[in-house]
């Protein structure tokens, strides 16, 4: 600072330093132009060179996602017992003579049919009465279910079954 090469600024107790500008040479008009046109050209090169960063890291994570080879090959030697096994089962079937008649699925179907409707009138019947019960009942319906010893299909996670 005392030669007259750096420049001294004080802030408060603080001391800045910094190189003085004046010495240097100044830059004429078509050397700035020169160095915008440079600055801007790799910038531009800058650029490219991101975007082709971010397209081979893309790339390389969708490499690294995928499967190599041999952890291939085991995945279709797995694929290929599956369906073998699958092949095997379905042959059993097709090959099976106890097969069910349509009549009888028929006659099943029926059945079920019946017994859902039974099971859902006899449960609106219930329901019916312990309505009419509660109605004079002094305490809740949970409290008149646990006294008398009730268990709905709810207590239990019964669903009628859906219609076939």
């Amino acid at each position: 600072a005392q030669q007259g090469r750096v420049r001294e600024k004080a802030y408060g107790k603080q001391k800045i330093y910094f190189a003085d500008q004046e010495q240097l040479p100044a830059a004429s008009d078509a050397e700035l132009r020169r160095l915008d046109g440079e600055i801007a050209t790799r910038s531009a090169q800058l650029q490219v060179l991101q975007q082709s960063c971010r397209h081979m890291e893309a790339e390389l994570k969708d490499l690294n996602s995928s499967m190599t080879t041999p952890e291939m090959a085991r995945e279709i030697e797995a694929l290929r017992k599956d369906c073998a096994s699958y092949a095997e089962k379905l042959e059993r079937i097709k090959s099976a003579t106890n097969h069910v008649t349509p009549e009888e699925k028929e006659k099943v179907c029926r059945e079920q049919q019946l017994y859902r409707r039974e099971w859902r009138r006899r449960k609106r019947m219930a329901t019916d009465l312990l309505d009419a019960i509660l109605e004079g009942y002094p305490k809740s319906k949970k409290q008149f279910f646990e006294e008398v010893g009730i268990e709905t299909d709810e207590d239990h996670g019964v669903a009628l079954p859906a219609a076939v």
